[in-house]
């Protein structure tokens, strides 16, 4: 997606939404899920050719001493902030948040699991803060767990193109690299031109 946004950034806007994968009623530990990536993480990193880091698979292969129970909301908040700041930035932001998950083994339902990025990005931590535990920015990031259920995205990630106001096509559902994703948004952008001149 980075590689994407970069070619295709003064084309169009990209905008990121959070699906809210991971929203149960009660927190539930991850040992819940453990075994499962246990044995899916390896297919991940021949797929996508990224590893996943240390302090990750530690939580993964130790999950009766793991402390984490994980929760999509904080994350999903942090990136509504974000958005509102930096809206022109939200794919290098997710990218960042994605590696301190998987590549740092940082809790993101921790709020100093964010502290680095505002740093990085400069954003004031009383400010950030005081906003990751607002109303508002939770019923933004429910916002956007809304819009993917309308969207029917059922698996993550998943990238569509809007064509129209109701008009989305689907572009990639999982991992698609970027040579095939690329093909398919040069495929879509012809046919909305021929539809153009139809």
């Amino acid at each position: 997606m980075q590689k994407i946004n970069e070619q295709y950034k003064d084309l169009w806007h990209i905008e990121v939404l959070s699906g809210g994968m991971i929203l149960p009623e009660q927190p539930v530990p991850l040992k819940a899920t453990a075994t499962y990536i246990q044995g899916a993480y390896k297919n991940i990193e021949t797929l996508t050719g990224i590893k996943f880091g240390e302090d990750y698979l530690w939580h993964i292969f130790h999950p009766d001493e793991s402390d984490w129970f994980p929760h999509s909301e904080k994350a999903a908040i942090a990136l509504s902030i974000f958005k509102e700041i930096y809206p022109e930035r939200q794919i290098e932001f997710i990218a960042d948040l994605q590696k301190a998950l998987f590549k740092e083994g940082r809790d993101l339902t921790d709020n100093e699991a964010y502290r680095h990025l505002l740093e990085k990005y400069a954003i004031d931590a009383t400010t950030f803060y005081g906003q990751l535990s607002s109303e508002d920015f939770k019923e933004k990031a429910k916002y956007d767990f809304t819009l993917c259920k309308q969207l029917k995205v059922t698996g993550y990630p998943q990238l569509l193109l809007q064509a129209g106001e109701t008009h989305f096509y689907l572009l990639a559902k999982g991992y698609t690299g970027f040579e095939m994703l690329n093909q398919r948004i040069a495929s879509v952008l012809e046919e909305i031109k021929v539809k153009g001149n139809a």
